[in-house]
């Protein structure tokens, strides 16, 4: 995103934010993007995407679902956000990133980032598996800990996998106490803001949860793999489908994240 230098005319917001986020509660495309920082820098791009580019972009047509340290690795930041489908993507996008938001705040933004193109394009994998509309963002909420599953599969997810993680995986999950918050796979349409690139993967499957910790979230996992249902009904089954293992993210909120 933040590498970008967009020259040319400002293009027209699209009226009110209040009227974007009531088009996005029932959104259909989000991205998964995940950063790479200049070492000892990810405070400062916190601070700044949360100071100036949060509200803007939703003022333009996007729902910032939420944003994260990465536990694993100090110098990476990820966050999600979502559109009502393609066609909003790419006007959020153009009016976002042709604008005076992002005009004013790119010179500070641009020097932190090492890369910014690991990003997935994705739509809900199934009805009922897409996220909740966030809430109204508070930093006096506790925030939790949320993992993203990044699954590489042999074949494209349709051929299976939503099925598999849908009537087997998402019930045993849920019967361990995992909150399972969505589970997404790639859009198979042509990137409509080819200014920002996106990852072209199509043989994959995202997956979300959140729980008190990330101890929490492992031991219950740990416990639901473990189970004689998993091990009976799926354990095989997704073994078949992994191309490998899968990518796990550890996500801790920062402190304007909706998703927490």
């Amino acid at each position: 995103m933040f590498k970008l230098l967009i020259k040319g005319a400002v293009v027209a917001a699209l009226a009110t934010a209040g009227a974007h986020a009531s088009e996005t509660d029932d959104a259909q495309v989000i991205e998964l993007r995940q950063y790479k920082l200049e070492p000892g820098t990810r405070d400062a791009f916190v601070a700044l995407f949360e100071d100036k580019l949060l509200d803007s972009q939703e003022a333009v047509g996007m729902r910032l679902m939420g944003q994260f340290r990465d536990r694993d690795d100090g110098d990476r930041f990820t966050w999600i956000r979502a559109f009502a489908d393609m066609s909003a993507r790419e006007r959020a996008l153009n009016s976002f990133y042709f604008g005076p938001v992002w005009k004013a705040n790119r010179d500070a933004a641009n020097p932190m980032l090492i890369d910014n193109d690991n990003v997935l394009l994705l739509r809900p994998a199934a009805p009922g598996l897409k996220f909740e509309p966030p809430a109204a963002r508070s930093a006096a909420t506790p925030p939790k800990a949320v993992w993203a599953i990044i699954e590489y599969l042999w074949k494209r997810p349709d051929e299976g996998f939503v099925g598999l993680f849908r009537d087997r995986m998402r019930p045993a999950l849920e019967s361990a106490g995992i909150n399972v918050l969505g589970a997404y796979v790639p859009v198979d349409a042509p990137n409509n803001f080819p200014q920002l690139p996106v990852r072209e993967d199509r043989k994959l499957f995202v997956w979300f949860v959140r729980g008190e910790s990330h101890a929490d979230l492992a031991d219950k996992l740990a416990r639901a793999r473990q189970s004689e249902h998993w091990q009976r009904d799926i354990a095989a089954a997704l073994g078949a489908a992994e191309e490998r293992a899968p990518q796990i993210l550890h996500l801790d909120p920062t402190p304007q994240s909706a998703l927490r």
